[in-house]
């Protein structure tokens, strides 16, 4: 007897980074002005700590235009030759943004000591001005994002800089105070390569779960073992393998997996019901948004090749 497949699509259509467009856009005109602002103050005060923080900008500039386009391009129709559309995108633009991000830093870091066997002079009032623009924009753009930050990757990828950018701005102001107040101008230095340790750590974290999402990891917030229970807890199933989960884009899990069933259940017309509550069933306990069941009769069972669980 054929296996029999099934699909259960659950929850909305819409992915995460889709619902926060104009919150993306937002901050994007917001950074973009910050960012020509810092470009100025740095020219202007020779401040090493405000060109890194511009760059740090410039570099948020290129990840959120790249989280716009990515969840503008994930709104177009699925097709035959991409059937789950250009989801994937947001993903993508997350890697870049992280790669663009760990070349800023570097940057920072190569400059700044450079500068330290050749110092220069920086007029610490202006930049202290220029640093409180960049601070207050940032705490505006950070409470833009911060609600859309839980929901998807690629908007927490940009709340992330801006939180970045906000610690800098923190450093640019206290290095500008104690040229201001000591004249002491190598503390520009200090804070520049503050500015490019704080970029690092969150740089890596959100690196490391894009790349998970592009190998298609079982998601975090989904427990195998717990959906297996579940599964097995049916009435009529028999066994469960080939178990899958993985994650299409930020706030978007897919899962499939080959029940074993009573061979009765395919003869007596109660395998559509039993779809139905596994459904219901995975979709109300777990956070999986398309769920997708092969049934299997037990006497198919010796005819399965199983490479995984």
């Amino acid at each position: 007897m054929s296996s029999q497949g099934h699909g259960h699509s659950h929850g909305p259509s819409m992915s995460a980074g889709r619902m926060h467009r104009g919150r993306l856009l937002a901050v994007l005109a917001l950074t973009t002005t910050v960012l020509a602002v810092e470009i100025v103050g740095a020219m202007i005060t020779g401040s090493l700590a405000l060109l890194a923080d511009a760059g740090h900008m410039f570099t948020d500039v290129a990840g959120i235009l790249l989280a716009v386009l990515a969840v503008t391009f994930a709104a177009r129709p699925a097709t035959p030759q991409r059937t789950f559309g250009y989801y994937r995108l947001e993903i993508l633009a997350a890697v870049v943004n992280a790669v663009l991000l760990f070349g800023v830093a570097v940057y920072i870091l190569v400059e700044a000591w450079q500068r330290w066997q050749h110092p220069r002079e920086v007029e610490g009032g202006l930049m202290l001005v220029f640093a409180l623009v960049g601070l207050v924009a940032n705490l505006v753009g950070l409470a833009i994002l911060r609600t859309g930050s839980k929901e998807s990757l690629n908007v927490r990828g940009a709340y992330l800089e801006v939180l970045g950018d906000l610690l800098g701005s923190v450093a640019v102001i206290i290095a500008a105070a104690v040229i201001a107040l000591t004249g002491w101008t190598r503390v520009d230095l200090v804070a520049s390569v503050a500015v490019a340790l704080m970029i690092l750590p969150r740089t890596w974290s959100l690196l490391r779960e894009a790349v998970d999402v592009l190998l298609e990891a079982t998601p975090k917030d989904v427990d195998l073992d717990a959906v297996r229970r579940h599964i097995l807890d049916e009435s009529g199933v028999l066994a469960a393998h080939d178990l899958h989960a993985w994650t299409l884009t930020s706030g978007m899990h897919v899962l499939s997996v080959h029940v074993v069933v009573d061979d009765q259940m395919l003869v007596d017309g109660s395998a559509p019901q039993l779809l139905d509550r596994l459904g219901n069933c995975l979709s109300g306990h777990f956070a999986v948004e398309h769920c997708t069941f092969q049934l299997e009769p037990s006497s198919h069972a010796a005819h399965e090749f199983r490479p995984h669980v």
